[in-house]
């Protein structure tokens, strides 16, 4: 935008140049318009220079204005890629919680498997019977019969079979078995059984007396397999007896897993 002082130097000026073309006018009116307008071009002057003063002014507080909006924008930058690395790591800290459930999940599972193999296992430890051959005598006989001990009082684990007398080894271990037998006394007749297992000879319980009652026993502790059996026989040409008292008895325990 052109001041006044612009415009009356424009004006002079073009003056000046249509009275050297015209020729009409003499040096001396020449003279006198430039020394006429000659105090207007100094004021032109001076309000060229605060202009430009002004203009300058205003560039400095766009310069100023441009400066503090590029350090917000930078500010603005920065602060967004804060946020960005807040989500980046909050993205990671989801992740390792995640991971750490899945963890904790499989954990869990394991845990589960683990409880019911325990239970399973202590359920399997719990191998224990105990019975009485019952009421009657049994022998003698000339070969070595099977006795079935009927009348059961203890089974845990259900491993003793009371219709064949036999015991079923349900897991690898030490089994502990006591045989405790009950006779009448005769000169030629003795009181005897005798432990198997497999059908292998362990140890027998014997007795012979003339008279009076005798009870003889006893022990073994064997190592047994999954699926071994124990069971007792009578021995050739012997005999025992039980009544109501239980004194023919035959028992058995798991003492540890192996």
């Amino acid at each position: 935008m052109k001041t006044p002082g612009a415009v009356l130097l424009l004006l002079c000026s073009g003056l000046l140049v249509v009275v050297a073309e015209s020729g009409g006018v003499q040096h001396k009116d020449a003279a006198s318009i430039q020394q006429t307008c000659q105090p207007d071009i100094h004021t032109v002057l001076r309000d060229m220079t605060g202009l430009i003063a002004e203009q300058r002014v205003e560039l400095r507080h766009t310069k100023t204005q441009l400066e503090a909006m590029e350090t917000r924008l930078r500010a603005s930058e920065k602060t967004l890629e804060e946020q960005r690395s807040i989500i980046r790591e909050l993205k990671e800290k989801q992740e390792e919680q995640r991971s750490v459930t899945r963890e904790q999940a499989a954990a869990l599972r394991v845990t589960g498997s683990q409880v019911e193999e325990m239970r399973r296992d202590r359920e399997e430890r719990k191998v224990s019977f105990f019975t009485a051959l019952g009421d009657g005598y049994f022998g003698p006989s000339d070969v070595a019969n099977p006795l079935v001990f009927k009348e059961v009082i203890t089974n845990i684990g259900s491993a003793y079979n009371p219709n064949t007398g036999v015991f079923t080894a349900p897991v690898r271990g030490v089994y502990h078995f006591v045989l405790i037998l009950y006779g009448d006394g005769h000169a030629s007749i003795p009181t005897g059984a005798s432990l198997y297992k497999n059908g292998n000879y362990i140890v027998i319980a014997y007795s012979k007396q003339p008279s009076q009652y005798v009870k003889p026993s006893n022990v073994a502790s064997l190592v047994l397999e999954v699926g071994d059996v124990v069971y007792v026989k009578l021995h050739p040409k012997a005999w025992v007896r039980d009544n109501g008292s239980r004194h023919t008895t035959f028992s058995g325990h798991l003492l540890f897993t192996m």
